[in-house]
């Protein structure tokens, strides 16, 4: 979901406790006890467009690659990398990303990879 700072900031509180907007928010569905129901689902990615916005203003970047970059992130959270932990691996995260992110530029240039 594409949603607002307001909206995401109702997210925030209600199922994090945090006060505030955030820039993405993801939601895991292969956790928790229904986890079964639908196994092939990873779960729900909530992005904050105002901010994404403020972030690529920011960095001097195109909103829509700083929309790609936060969906990449969340989407990592729901394949269980982790950044905020004691025991989390954000190096990792931040690899994983980029290469992710690589392989996506590389697709819309006109690359298809491996195996053409």
């Amino acid at each position: 979901m594409i949603v607002d700072d307001a909206e995401i900031a109702v997210i925030n509180r209600q199922y994090l406790d945090r006060n505030g907007p955030t820039n993405v928010i993801s939601f895991a569905m292969r956790e928790g006890d229904c986890s079964g129901i639908h196994p092939e689902l990873l779960g729900d990615v909530v992005i904050s467009a105002e901010t994404a916005r403020r972030e690529a203003e920011a960095a001097g970047m195109a909103v829509a690659e700083r929309i790609t970059e936060l969906l990449v992130h969340g989407v990592l959270h729901l394949f269980g990398y982790d950044h905020e932990t004691p025991t989390a691996d954000a190096a990792a995260m931040e690899a994983k990303s980029m290469e992710l992110l690589a392989m996506l530029a590389a697709l819309s240039d006109g690359d298809q990879g491996p195996g053409d």
